[in-house]
């Protein structure tokens, strides 16, 4: 797909329903005793692999008619031992949430992906999870494909995060709702807290604290006993970055997402844009289902370089590539540290980031865990990106296009249904025009 340069981008938008809410919304339902409704779910690749594992566990779901989704939850600690390998396509979320989910419950399971989620490391997760007594069986590197054995009787700990990770927090925290005891993880760098928050919506005995050093204490008890609720996913954020973006870098644009999720551990994107000088203006402020959610307000904007600080990683670590395309047209130097997990993520972003750019005409320097863009220092655009079967180099590098002063092609769009399928609608929506070589994701 090629993104040439475009027009004004004007227009008011929603975006899909966050995936890291959308695939723990469904988990939760499903560890519940009784029936939750799910509006405003994702329907995306990803969580859609949430939603078929569950159900080879045991859980009722079903899509309504009036596009909520309906879960019969069979109770935490009643897990069914499924009867074939659970896919989970190149869900990563899901995979790691669902390995916490199994390893305090006495069942088998093997779990498989597709090519780039079987080359993503899993220790992270699974290291704690032996600690509380799951056994594992994988490939070199604990990959995919593997078969985990929940233990029978599993043990609570208390874990201290290595490095920042809500994902290895929450299979803690999940495997902790069917450990007797008190379950513990310490994180000394805040991540997303969408689990705890969740987790206290369904009536889980969860507390978070936070000690002399300043690191969170989040606290489980269990075995315990979910309730059923009926709950609202607000949109995601880091969908909503694309668009975000594209209104700041395209002259003469003005774009609003709405209801978009504002968590403070999501929107360290929407922080960094406005030190670049970004008119960015959150809208419609208002809680819902705990959780804060506004309007994202901005118009195309003259953007400075700046220095993105390591502590902020962990609230905008999916959207550095497009942070990347948004320093591409910024006065001076963008330098982010702190960003060695992108490496680990689909592909080696890091390396597909500095690669895309480079080929179209940017200044860019990269090493093991930082990123420094010179914006504005001649032509760009002009290149093909090899987006590595990774969404959200696809994405960024689309909105680069509509900036740049030639054209920008992408080498495959197909991956962008595992977390946006309606991306290139939307963008088209707002003024844009790809051109594709098949039909465009849609």
């Amino acid at each position: 797909m090629t993104s040439p340069p475009s027009a004004p981008l004007k227009g008011r938008l929603s975006v899909p329903g966050d995936k890291s809410v959308s695939h723990r919304a469904l988990m939760l339902s499903a560890l519940a005793i009784g029936r939750s409704r799910i509006g405003g779910l994702l329907e995306s690749e990803d969580v859609l692999a949430t939603a078929s594992v569950l159900g080879a566990m045991g859980a009722g779901i079903e899509r309504l008619d009036d596009g909520r989704w309906q879960v019969d939850g069979v109770g935490v600690g009643a897990l069914l031992e499924p009867e074939t390998a659970l896919d989970f396509g190149n869900a990563g979320t899901s995979v790691r949430l669902t390995l916490g989910l199994i390893a305090s419950h006495p069942i088998v399971a093997t779990a498989i992906g597709d090519p780039s989620l079987s080359k993503r490391p899993m220790a992270r997760v699974l290291d704690p999870l032996r600690t509380m007594g799951a056994e594992v069986i994988a490939r070199s590197g604990d990959r995919l494909p593997l078969t985990i054995r929940g233990a029978e009787t599993p043990v609570p700990i208390t874990y201290e995060l290595p490095v920042p990770s809500a994902q290895v927090k929450s299979a803690v925290l999940l495997a902790g709702l069917n450990t007797p005891g008190t379950t513990t993880v310490i994180e000394p760098v805040p991540t997303r807290d969408h689990t705890e928050r969740m987790l206290a919506g369904f009536g889980a005995p969860i507390k978070t604290e936070t000690d002399e050093a300043g690191r969170r204490q989040i606290s489980l008890s269990g075995p315990a006993a979910l309730e059923p609720m009926d709950l609202t996913v607000p949109g995601d954020p880091s969908s909503a970055a694309f668009a975000v973006v594209a209104g700041l870098i395209v002259p003469g644009s003005d774009v609003t997402v709405t209801d978009v999720l504002l968590n403070p551990t999501r929107t360290g994107l929407f922080d960094t844009l406005a030190e670049m000088g970004g008119d960015i203006a959150i809208e419609n402020e208002r809680i819902s289902g705990g959780e804060r959610i506004g309007d994202v307000h901005v118009r195309a904007s003259r953007l400075k370089g700046v220095d993105v600080p390591p502590s902020r990683a962990p609230s905008m670590i999916d959207e550095y590539p497009v942070l990347a395309v948004a320093a591409a047209f910024a006065e001076g130097e963008t330098r982010m540290e702190g960003v060695g997990e992108l490496r680990v993520k689909e592909t080696d972003r890091l390396a597909a980031v500095t690669a895309g750019l480079a080929a179209n005409g940017i200044q860019v320097e990269s090493g093991d865990t930082w990123l420094a863009v010179t914006g504005r220092t001649g032509l760009s655009g002009g290149g093909t990106v090899a987006t590595h079967l990774d969404h959200r180099i696809a994405m960024s590098f689309l909105i680069m296009g509509l900036a740049a002063d030639e054209p920008v092609t992408v080498d495959d769009t197909r991956m962008i249904a595992t977390s946006f399928p309606g991306f290139v609608t939307m963008m088209e929506a707002l003024g844009a025009a790809f051109t594709a070589e098949t039909a465009p994701v849609s």
